[in-house]
């Protein structure tokens, strides 16, 4: 890959999907990937020799999360996505809103949590190391809607809408950044939110999804000013190689596109996690109601039994 100047400088042939599934690896997310897979599953694995159980649907769900990080970073879609700003946008999606959901929904914390040793008498292992960060001040602040929210926005229109993306862009080092910055907002954005996992902030189910829908109109509106902007907007996509058979304004429309009908697919599917969560926790509820009627109900006919036994005393 020879990166000069803006984007790369090396011809692909036309887009089709076989290509852009063809392994090409990117060694830094391909090791990052293994490693979260190989972690993970030393916890569920160190659960389960103990005896404790993990559900699988989450062990799913987090699997399918990073690999879903290996499809678009580990594949063509990575040098394509160098020079065609449609398949970049995929990528951008793919790792800043369903990544990020589906590894969220795995529940890595929690399982880091159980699955770590605690350290002895006032010594600090990891598992204390990870529970002084969860609550630490730094933690709240990040994760808190007054800054996840306006990052996940400035994420799209300061980086595309300023030199910084084509800055980015021109180096192999840049475009990793960008990646892993878009995987750690989207991260953020959806941890309080989802709130499988242990976090500085847990608001209600309602909350939740008033923090859920407040990030996701602005992410349209973007999707809608690069489908109907008339000029290029970003100087990394301007002028795409030959080879691809492209055209700079519609390939950016096609960008667009993807940007403004990505945004209702995560919104769908933590809105229906969250409708799950919000039923789950009422159950629980309710029978933790129950088993507290049940529990006074007793003392009552205890209490009755005690005055018939001490009525029959006192005739006797």
């Amino acid at each position: 890959m020879d990166h000069s100047g803006h984007g790369m400088t090396m011809d692909l042939p036309p887009f089709t999907l076989a290509r852009g599934l063809e392994w090409s690896t990117d060694p830094f997310f391909l090791l990052a990937c293994l490693a979260g897979l190989a972690l993970y599953g030393w916890g569920v694995a160190r659960l389960r020799r103990r005896g404790d159980a993990w559900p699988v649907s989450r062990t799913v769900s987090y699997v399918i999360g990073v690999l879903t990080i290996v499809l678009v970073m580990c594949t063509k879609l990575n040098d394509y996505g160098m020079v065609m700003f449609s398949v970049h946008m995929v990528q951008h999606m793919v790792i800043s809103m369903l990544s990020p959901i589906l590894i969220l929904l795995g529940a890595p914390v929690t399982l880091a949590l159980r699955a770590l040793p605690t350290a002895g008498k006032g010594r600090k292992g990891a598992r204390e190391l990870l529970l002084m960060l969860l609550h630490s001040r730094y933690m709240r602040i990040i994760t808190h809607p007054a800054f996840t929210i306006p990052l996940f926005i400035a994420s799209l229109y300061a980086l595309y809408f300023t030199p910084l993306f084509d800055f980015l862009m021109g180096s192999k080092t840049g475009h990793i950044a960008m990646m892993v910055h878009f995987l750690a907002v989207g991260v953020v954005f959806f941890w309080p939110i989802i709130g499988v996992d242990p976090g500085p902030h847990r608001p209600g189910h309602l909350m939740r999804m008033l923090e859920l829908f407040a990030g996701m109109p602005f992410h349209a509106f973007f999707g809608i000013a690069l489908m109907m902007a008339s000029t290029p907007m970003v100087d990394t996509f301007e002028h795409p190689p030959a080879s691809l058979g492209i055209e700079a304004l519609s390939d950016q429309s096609a960008a667009g596109g993807i940007a403004w009908a990505f945004s209702e697919i995560p919104s769908v599917l933590v809105l229906v996690a969250l409708l799950f969560q919000w039923y789950r926790s009422e159950q629980r509820q309710a029978k933790r109601k129950d088993r507290a009627a049940d529990r006074d109900g007793d003392k009552e006919l205890e209490a009755y039994n005690a005055y018939l036994a001490s009525l029959s005393t006192r005739e006797g």
